[in-house]
């Protein structure tokens, strides 16, 4: 109850900043190149490179986690004659998937190309069963020209930007022109590059905008040995029952473009409509208004009949008996059964708020541009082996406050048991996609190079935070814990402490749903996220939210099964917005990928 009386005004005085901030912040952020402008002349060669295939999101749900290298054989796709070139990446680049390699194709800038001719090669039965598979399950072509992503171009605007989920391009296809489902899925293996080219100075041109229009083509009548051919209608269909000759082809067309090179990335980041992220602000933030209203009302009630019954009180009667919330001031801070892990769990909360807080500041500063590829998991990797020291010294403190007397193991357990925890179950997700071939396993060299950092500076840090915590003192209670707990009748059994963690994460969930959404989305499939404005505000409204249902005599234990039914609630069904029916969830091994990126 003090609790609501002190946000009361805080949660009004919050609401007022939040539509302050809106009203003022441009929520869709700016952003930095990531990279060095590039200028090419009349005839220069431009670098195209290859990424994973990854499902596509759209109106059909994901099937499955599982990413494939470019070059896997089972895709039989053309190699480069220079060979096969891995392409340099960030640590966070690596954990996010990406797999960079050269690429087969040749354009040079301003030089049209019409049916230029890939490879021709046979493609057998595996491999044209394992690649219709992927087609039915809708999985997409990564190509990246002068590091722009190549996007779709039937999923683009009439004036060239970039519609949602169009970034990169579908394998094949499972329908006609028609739209009619086909028996046997569609390869496509011809593609259309538009690239388009703002033209600086005399001979100085740069890439600024580029979408493909990939078709499928029987581009062999006659067989292997045949001539290419562009111009047939008929699709091109791999055979579950023999061997296939097939051609990739490729035709280039140089579009002027109006569009400067520091603006490029503008038609991939603001390809969601704004007003959705809005109303799903406002929403929220009638959520936390509604809430003011509710425990206003509920705190005036109370005042009212505290102050009636303080002037009903005989004032020469030497004995007062406590009533209302003075029952229970004295049991708020009581020490609950297990303040080691209450305290580790503290510790940990606080590092990922200072990593959430710093990374958030960054990526509103721009300073995260999505073309410089995995950023954003490399600046929350570094705050993480940074802040290791923010987790020990709140640990060690809140652990003080208790009366700890072990405050050697408290030290190793903030260091290493989320860590391990995490890092566990990440190997466990690594061995399920090592099995299915995937190009998402994390290799060994990453492994270890985060194992290194844990040990070499995180760890340190979360002992040097512990001791200093320590050497500061324990933190001091706004009132005295009884030394008689004091017997307090049942609550009902929704106000219990497990009912309580469940029903309670459902606001702050569906204050950050839509959010959560967009960023699985990008995840998970292919588009690209760059809302931090909205960002940022809902993570301001979900943890006011949050802290108005933090209201308990056991408050310090149910705060975190509070916070971890928010965290259950928003993980299962972001991860679940792909699939709405039970029989689109992913079977087999990729069934226990899709339950422990739940979880995790």
């Amino acid at each position: 109850m003090m609790m609501h009386g002190a946000w009361d005004v805080g949660g009004l005085w919050l609401v007022k900043w939040v539509v302050l901030l809106a009203a003022v912040m441009p929520c869709s952020a700016w952003y930095l190149p990531g990279s060095a402008p590039r200028s090419f002349g009349k005839g220069d060669s431009v670098p195209v490179q290859v990424n994973t295939l990854q499902p596509m999101s759209g109106a059909t749900p994901v099937h499955g986690l599982v990413s494939y290298d470019y070059y896997d054989d089972r895709l039989a796709f053309c190699k480069p004659e220079v060979g096969i070139l891995p392409q340099s990446g960030s640590l966070g680049s690596i954990l996010l998937g990406d797999r960079i390699y050269n690429s087969p194709l040749e354009i040079h800038m301003l030089q049209d190309e019409q049916c230029s001719l890939l490879c021709k090669q046979t493609v057998d039965v595996k491999q044209a069963t394992f690649i219709n598979e992927r087609i039915n399950e809708r999985y997409g072509i990564n190509w990246m020209v002068d590091g722009l992503p190549v996007a779709d171009a039937g999923l683009t605007s009439s004036d060239g930007t970039v519609r949602a989920n169009s970034v990169g391009f579908a394998l094949g296809s499972t329908y006609d022109a028609n739209l009619n489902r086909l028996a046997t899925p569609a390869l496509y293996n011809h593609y259309r590059l538009n690239v388009s080219y703002h033209e600086r100075s005399p001979n100085e041109y740069r890439v600024v905008g580029v979408n493909v229009i990939p078709m499928s083509i029987q581009s062999l009548p006659n067989g292997l040995q045949g001539s290419v051919s562009c111009e047939n209608a008929q699709p091109m269909f791999l055979s579950n029952s023999s061997q296939t000759p097939m051609a990739y082809t490729y035709d280039v067309v140089w579009t002027p473009s109006n569009t400067p090179w520091a603006t490029r990335w503008d038609a991939y980041l603001h390809v969601v409509d704004p007003r959705i992220h809005w109303y799903s602000l406002l929403n929220s933030i009638a959520i936390v208004a509604l809430l003011c209203v509710m425990v206003g009302l509920i705190m005036a009630r109370a005042v009212r009949r505290d102050i009636y019954r303080y002037n009903a009180i005989d004032l020469t009667e030497d004995i007062q008996e406590d009533y209302g919330w003075k029952l229970v001031h004295g049991e708020v801070f009581r020490p609950p059964s297990s303040p080691m892990l209450l305290s580790v769990m503290a510790g940990t909360g606080a590092q990922l708020l200072a990593i959430a807080v710093v990374t958030l500041f960054f990526a509103l500063l721009g300073f995260l541009s999505p073309s410089n590829r995995g950023s954003l998991a490399t600046i929350m990797i570094i705050t993480w082996t940074l802040f290791g020291i923010v987790s020990g010294w709140v640990s060690a403190k809140v652990y003080a406050s208790f009366d700890g007397e072990k405050w050697r193991r408290n030290m190793l357990l903030t260091a290493t048991l989320f860590p391990a925890l995490v890092f566990g179950t990440m190997n466990l997700l690594n061995v399920l996609l090592v099995y299915d071939h995937s190009a998402g396993a994390v290799p060994f060299g990453t492994l270890l190079t985060l194992v290194v950092l844990w040990s070499l500076i995180n760890a340190p840090l979360s002992f040097l935070g512990s001791y200093l915590g320590l050497k500061s003192g324990a933190i001091s209670h706004p009132v005295r814990v009884n030394q008689i707990p004091r017997q307090i009748p049942p609550s009902p059994w929704y106000l219990r402490l497990w009912p309580s963690a469940i029903l309670t994460g459902i606001m702050p969930f569906g204050a950050a749903w839509l959010e959560l959404f967009f960023i699985i989305t990008s995840l998970f499939g292919n588009r690209v996220y760059y809302a931090f404005g909205f960002l940022t505000l809902t993570f301001v409204v979900t943890t006011a939210v949050r802290c108005f249902f933090t209201d308990s005599r056991q408050l310090l234990p149910s705060v975190f099964l509070h916070a971890i039914s928010t965290y259950v609630l928003k993980s299962t069904a972001g991860n679940g917005a792909h699939s709405s029916r039970a029989d689109q969830v992913p079977s087999g091994c990729s069934l226990m990928e899709y339950v422990a990126y739940a979880l995790t």
